[in-house]
C-alpha cells in the first residue's frame, strides 16, 4: 500500500488523506489538514456540572416526573431512560443550568471520568446528578454529533490521561476540561465525519456484537459438556442406554446405576481455609507464594507473581500449605463459589481465604471434584449454602455436607481425559472469537482518531451496501491493520 492511501477497515475500501497538513505543536495530535482549525472548549463550548450537591434525600425521589441521569444511564446510543431516576419538580427547577436539551453532550468528570453520550428525543424534563458536565455547543460553533466523536477519540482520552487529578478518586476539572484544544474542520466536513463514523462504527458494533454472542454460545456448550459428563457419564463408558438410578438429590436427578452419591466430606481427608485475616503485615517481596481469591479462574490457580509470604510464616499455618489436587473454592465477596485446581506447579504455595478441600485419591480425583464443582449442579448446590446476600460467604461446615455424584476412579479419569479434551476445543475457539473483538475495537478506535484528526477524508464517502463476505473479511484478517 503506498503512503498516500489508507485502509478502510469496515469496508476493505482505502480513503485518502488530505492533499495537504499543517504542524499543530499540540501533543494530542500533532498535524491536521491545511484547510482545518484548532480551537479549545472554553471558546465554543457552554459546560456545566452539578456544584455543591452530594445527592438527593430518599423523599426527592420520585416514580415519575423529571428525569435524573447519572453516568450509569450512559449507552453508546445516547441515555438509557428506562434505567434513569426520577426526582421532584422543585430539585429540578433548583438547578436550570444543568436542564438537558436535545444534542447536548454528556460527560462523566468523576470517578471513572471521560465516558461520553449525547441526549437525542428528549421524553421529558431532564436534569444531571452529581459527576457529569452537560456539554452544548455555543452558537452552533460546532456540530455536536462530530464533537461527540471528538470526545469518543484517542486525542481526548490522551488528554484526560494526561490532565486527570486524585490519588484515589479521578477528577476532570471544569476549568482542565475547557483547555482542551481539538481539530475544527468546515461544519460540512464535521457532518460528513459524522455520518461516516455512525455509520462504520455501528458496523464494527455488529461484527463485535456477533463474536461476543458466539462466546457467549461456546461458553454454554462447554459447559454443558462439563454437567453431562460429571452427572451422567460418558456414553463411551456407560454405554447409552446404561441403566440409571434416582440419586435422591433434587437437583442433581438420576446418575449412572453404578455411581455413588455422598457428601463431599465422605471422601476427602481434609477441608479447611486459608489463612483469614490483615494481609498488610505478612506480605513480603519475595518468598512463598500466596494464593487469593483474584488468582481463580476458570478452574485453575492463575498465580500472578506479586503475593508473597516467608516460608517461616508459611511452615507456622501448615494447614493452608496446597498440594497438588487440591480444589480451592472461592470463600467470599464476588466470586463465590469459584473453583481452581491446584496442579502441581503451585504445590507448596500457600492461601487467603479460600476453602481448600484435599479428596481421598483412592476415593475421589480433585480433577475430577473441580469438574463436579464447576458444573452447572455444583455451581446451583454451592449457590444454594452461601450466606449474607449483599456480602456473599461459604462455609467450610456447609460445603463438606454438599452431596456430589462419585463414579469409580477409573470412571473418573476417563471423564476427566474426555472432558479436557473437549474444553480445549472450545477454549481455542474462545480464544480467537475474543482476539477478534480485540481487533474490532482497536480497528474501531483507530478508525474514531484518523477520522477526526483528517488522517483520512471522508468528504466523498458515501454508505454503500455492504456485502456480507466483506464483513465477514474484517472479521476473519486480523492483520489487516488500519494503516496511514
Amino acid at each position: 500500500m503506498s503512503g498516500t492511501e489508507s485502509l478502510h477497515p469496515a469496508a476493505g475500501k482505502k480513503l485518502r488523506p488530505y492533499n495537504s497538513y499543517k504542524q499543530t505543536g499540540i501533543r494530542w495530535f500533532s498535524s491536521i489538514p491545511e484547510s482545518w482549525s484548532i480551537s479549545k472548549v472554553k471558546f465554543d463550548s457552554y459546560v456545566k456540572a452539578r456544584v455543591g450537591w452530594h445527592g438527593l434525600k430518599s423523599d426527592e425521589f420520585t416514580d415519575t416526573g423529571p428525569y435524573l441521569i447519572t453516568g450509569t444511564d450512559f449507552t453508546v446510543d445516547g441515555v438509557n431512560w428506562g434505567s434513569a431516576h426520577h426526582c421532584t419538580k422543585e430539585r429540578y427547577a433548583q438547578d436550570p443550568y444543568i436542564q438537558l436539551k436535545d444534542d447536548d453532550l454528556l460527560l462523566t468528570k468523576d470517578g471513572t471520568i471521560g465516558k461520553v453520550t449525547r441526549v437525542g428525543k428528549l421524553p421529558g424534563k431532564a436534569c444531571l446528578n452529581s459527576g457529569i458536565f452537560v456539554v452544548r455547543a455555543i452558537n452552533n460553533s460546532y456540530l455536536p454529533q462530530y464533537f461527540y466523536w471528538i470526545l469518543r477519540s484517542t486525542v481526548f482520552n490522551e488528554f484526560i490521561t494526561f490532565n486527570k487529578t486524585g490519588s484515589t478518586i479521578n477528577h476532570l476539572y471544569q476549568d482542565t476540561f475547557e483547555q482542551f484544544s481539538y481539530c475544527k474542520p468546515s461544519p460540512e466536513e464535521q457532518h460528513a465525519i459524522a455520518a461516516f463514523l455512525d455509520h462504520e462504527t455501528a458496523r464494527i458494533d455488529q461484527l463485535i456484537a456477533k463474536q461476543q454472542r458466539l462466546i457467549a454460545l461456546l461458553k454454554e456448550k462447554r459447559q454443558a459438556v462439563i454437567s453431562h459428563a460429571v452427572t451422567k457419564g460418558l456414553p463411551s463408558i456407560t454405554g447409552r442406554d446404561a441403566p440409571m438410578k434416582d440419586s435422591g438429590v433434587e437437583w442433581l436427578g438420576e446418575v449412572p446405576e453404578h455411581w455413588g452419591v455422598f457428601a463431599i466430606n465422605q471422601a476427602i481427608q481434609k477441608i479447611t481455609n486459608g489463612y483469614v485475616g490483615p494481609t498488610r503485615d505478612i506480605l513480603v517481596e519475595t518468598g512463598t507464594p500466596y494464593i487469593q481469591a483474584t488468582h481463580i479462574k476458570n478452574g485453575k490457580v492463575n498465580f500472578d507473581g506479586e503475593y508473597f509470604v516467608t516460608k517461616d510464616w508459611s511452615l507456622n499455618h501448615k494447614k493452608s500449605i496446597l498440594r497438588k489436587g487440591d480444589v480451592l473454592v472461592v470463600q467470599t465477596g464476588a466470586g463465590t463459589g469459584d473453583i481452581g485446581l491446584v496442579s502441581e506447579e503451585e504445590e507448596g504455595f500457600n492461601c487467603h481465604a479460600l476453602i481448600i478441600l484435599q479428596p481421598i485419591p483412592e476415593k475421589l480425583l480433585g480433577d475430577y471434584l473441580s469438574l463436579v464443582l464447576s458444573s452447572s449442579y455444583g455451581q446451583a448446590v454451592l449457590y444454594s449454602v452461601r450466606t449474607g446476600g449483599m456480602h456473599p460467604h461459604l462455609n467450610c461446615s456447609e460445603v463438606k455436607f454438599v452431596k456430589i455424584p462419585v463414579p469409580p476412579v477409573a470412571d473418573q479419569q476417563a471423564i476427566v481425559q474426555s472432558v479436557q479434551e473437549s474444553t480445549k476445543k472450545y477454549n481455542s475457539l474462545m480464544e480467537l472469537a475474543q482476539k477478534q473483538v480485540k481487533l474490532l475495537q482497536e480497528r474501531r478506535t483507530a478508525l474514531i482518531s484518523a477520522a477526526v484528526t483528517g488522517k483520512i477524508d471522508v468528504r466523498n464517502w458515501t454508505p454503500d451496501a455492504q456485502a456480507p463476505e466483506q464483513d465477514q473479511l474484517m472479521a476473519a484478517e486480523p492483520t489487516a491493520e488500519y494503516r496511514v
